[in-house]
């Protein structure tokens, strides 16, 4: 079965025999995985490490960690590639207990894992992300770990990921919903992605007209807010000062795309409906009522969201109203 096997997918990101699953959506920590075939890729894995002063978890074949010294491992974590009956050779050679291994090929070989009491690495993430847990190719590590860095990330090995647990059916649920909900919107409605950073919580999408109660023709071009969900409630559990301080440097985010993306150089204010409108509020921007239909339709919706994401509790008022800035004003201020 190749990797490719939806089977496969489906039973890494639903934790079959213990596939770990990333942590704590609001941390900047990321789990860096880095497969090492050769003598010279652990050389050069070592050295690139060494300069960016990160430490990773280095999969090795038992075979290859046979040839090294333990002191050149300090600080990184051990893990397995390859065949996982000599995953007590390697306990032996790292001199620390291996419990993670690479991401297998075939769904056989996942139950072998499990067999032998190691944690499968999931499927590399796309991009990094709070908790995420990434895989870089020696060739690419340099790149990947200056890019890491630039948008506010610190790479770390696997077992250091804060909250790192085994999946459960849950994430395969909530991936489905991603890709089913909240992507298929994204794309339908040309919403703009500007959380790249690790404390990024903004997306904007452009639309042709202003809805009420926007005190606006109903023609006029408007900016749409729509936050990051996990990664909000994520930086909101660390604390309300980190959550509020990703708002604002969101907003220059949203303030730099207003100016640069096409689709937004028309839009004559900048708004939101959503239920953290406290920190907008903070931030500057009018609040405005909804209509007590729409009111309660947004509120089911983002209920909803609240239940996909394991979330009971929000983090601001339990009503949702629209929070709005006139183009002039929001660029004044976040520009």
């Amino acid at each position: 079965m190749p990797a490719s096997s939806p089977a496969l997918r489906a039973a890494l990101r639903a934790g079959v025999s213990g596939t770990w699953h990333g942590g704590h959506p609001g941390d900047p920590r990321v789990g860096l995985s880095v497969p090492v075939r050769s003598a010279a890729e652990l050389t050069a894995t070592l050295d690139a490490l060494r300069s960016a002063g990160a430490h990773a978890t280095l999969l090795l074949s038992p075979v290859l960690a046979a040839r090294l010294e333990r002191a050149e491992l300090a600080g990184h974590e051990i893990a397995g590639l390859g065949d996982p009956s000599g995953a007590p050779q390697l306990d032996v050679l790292a001199g620390q207990p291996v419990t993670t291994w690479a991401t297998p090929d075939r769904l056989a070989d996942l139950t072998a894992l499990g067999t032998h009491g190691l944690h499968a690495l999931p499927l590399p993430a796309s991009r990094p992300s709070p908790g995420a847990l990434l895989t870089a190719e020696p060739a690419q590590l340099t790149l990947t770990l200056a890019d890491l860095k630039r948008l506010g990330y610190r790479a770390v090995p696997v077992r250091d990921v804060p909250e790192l647990r085994a999946g459960t059916g849950r994430d395969l649920f909530l991936h489905g919903y991603t890709r089913l909900v909240e992507d298929r919107f994204a794309r339908q409605h040309g919403v703009i992605d500007l959380a790249q950073r690790a404390d990024a919580v903004m997306r904007v999408a452009p639309l042709n007209h202003a809805p009420a109660p926007l005190p606006l023709p109903r023609t006029a071009p408007t900016a749409e807010l729509h936050l990051h969900s996990p990664r909000i409630v994520g930086l909101a559990a660390r604390s309300a000062l980190t959550a509020y301080r990703a708002y604002l440097r969101s907003l220059r985010d949203v303030g730099a795309a207003l100016q640069e993306r096409p689709e937004l150089h028309g839009a004559q204010a900048v708004f939101a409906v959503t239920l953290f409108h406290a920190p907008l509020a903070q931030a500057g921007f009018t609040l405005l009522d909804l209509p007590p239909a729409t009111a309660r339709w947004y509120g089911l919706g983002f209920r909803l969201l609240r239940l996909a994401y394991g979330t009971t509790r929000a983090p601001s008022e339990d009503t949702p109203k629209m929070a709005w800035l006139p183009r002039g004003e929001f660029l004044k201020r976040y520009g």
